[in-house]
């Protein structure tokens, strides 16, 4: 008979010699809570598995008797032809060499062109980091619908260099559709991406394309999936540096999910290795904004293997390095850095985070950051007594409700 989170939690305490009392010092959770789990009065929070897996070294083996709470999302996506109308409204004719106001836009290809659209590439990535994932997306998919048409008047000696920046589009769509609540969109654009980056002869699309789902595999809570799919895309043939950085940075997260330190640990020895050099230009793939990936990632590990000690300090450091042009990410970490302090019993300070967090950015805007948001209400609700916890509350939920 398989083993049930409460018996298994007393097991082990008893079996490192720890009271009740001990526990909620370690894992800061109360006595009365602990006891509830236990006896099976009340299911486990994931944080409160991960705390007392940290707590009595299980190494993730009383994490996995925990109820699984594998979060589903999904939200409807905008048709082909309203993002091309709206992307359209959003360029304006300027945006398209040669393209008069109230014409279609001529199908042929020029270098200028094809510069052009480079050019908004970056532009839009810029604009990714400062507006709302949902206004975004009409844009980023009608361009990778342009692009891709361009591809049919490019010269043969172009087209592969065309279908790639296509992909680069397409690519970003699917991440501005997960930032919006759609993961159903996040696949189909990230496959649409692979589709285009293989014509165009970009093997490398087809492992990213798995590090992607990896992540959406990764907020859903589902670490033996994130771990599989990382694994999957580091061992395709010819693979650059990078992506096998990215692809092992993301099965790292996967295995802190499932409490195994030594694998995580090892995972982002890996992506130090091969994600040492600098992203490059606006064609490179994940962030060109974080300069240090793997801390910021260790950081988040950390907290994820009920160490959130040790992660708020990493993440302290690695934040206060990030440029400040990197504002999704210093957004999705910031909130990640309170959960770690709120975790680690710092409740005023963890309050006063969140509150900066409010104030300068819209977290609400992303679908991805708003997870580790509940995360850090449940954490604070603990302690909703507390003055500075009763003041930010009704801030904080309306955040959460405005989604």
């Amino acid at each position: 008979m398989e083993e049930r989170f409460g018996p298994g939690l007393r097991r082990r305490r008893i079996a490192a010699g720890l009271s009740l009392t001990a526990l909620g010092e370690a894992t800061h959770y109360s006595k009365g809570y602990l006891s509830k789990l236990e006896t099976g009065t009340k299911p486990p929070s994931p944080e409160a598995a991960i705390a007392c897996d940290a707590a009595l070294d299980a190494e993730g083996g009383l994490s996995a008797l925990a109820p699984d709470r594998r979060i589903t999302r999904s939200a409807p996506g905008v048709d082909r032809r309203t993002a091309l109308a709206l992307g359209a409204a959003t360029l304006g004719a300027a945006s398209l060499p040669g393209h008069a106001p109230g014409t279609a836009p001529a199908r042929v290809f020029s270098e200028q062109t094809l510069s052009t659209f480079r050019d908004q590439l970056a532009g839009v990535r810029e604009l990714g980091q400062h507006v709302s994932p949902d206004l975004v997306l009409p844009v980023v998919r009608a361009q990778a619908d342009a692009v891709r048409a361009l591809a049919a008047s490019a010269p043969d000696t172009q087209r592969g260099t065309v279908l790639r920046l296509a992909a680069r589009f397409s690519e970003y769509a699917g991440w501005m559709a997960q930032e919006s609540g759609s993961d159903h969109g996040a696949r189909a654009w990230t496959d649409e991406a692979v589709e285009l980056a293989a014509a165009g002869g970009d093997r490398d699309m087809a492992a990213y394309s798995l590090v992607r789902h990896a992540l959406i595999r990764l907020y859903a809570h589902d670490g033996p999936g994130t771990v599989d799919l990382a694994r999957r895309a580091q061992r395709f043939d010819g693979l650059s540096t990078r992506v096998r950085g990215l692809a092992a940075k993301r099965e790292a997260q996967g295995h802190a999910l499932l409490g195994a330190r030594a694998e995580c640990e090892r995972a982002l020895e890996r992506a130090q290795h091969h994600l040492a050099d600098p992203p490059g230009g606006p064609e490179t793939l994940g962030s060109m904004h974080v300069t240090d990936p793997v801390g910021l990632t260790r950081g988040w590990c950390l907290v994820d293997l009920g160490r959130p000690d040790a992660g708020a300090e990493v993440l302290d450091r690695a934040l206060a390095e990030l440029p400040s042009a990197a504002v999704r990410a210093r957004t999705r970490f910031g909130v990640r850095r309170a959960l770690a302090h709120a975790a680690a019993g710092e409740i005023d300070h963890a309050c006063t985070l969140t509150e900066g967090l409010l104030c300068d950015a819209t977290p609400s805007e992303s679908a991805t950051v708003l997870v580790d948001l509940r995360r850090l209400a449940q954490a604070l609700g603990r302690y909703h007594g507390h003055p500075p916890v009763r003041e930010l509350s009704p801030r904080l939920q309306g955040v959460l409700q405005s989604r």
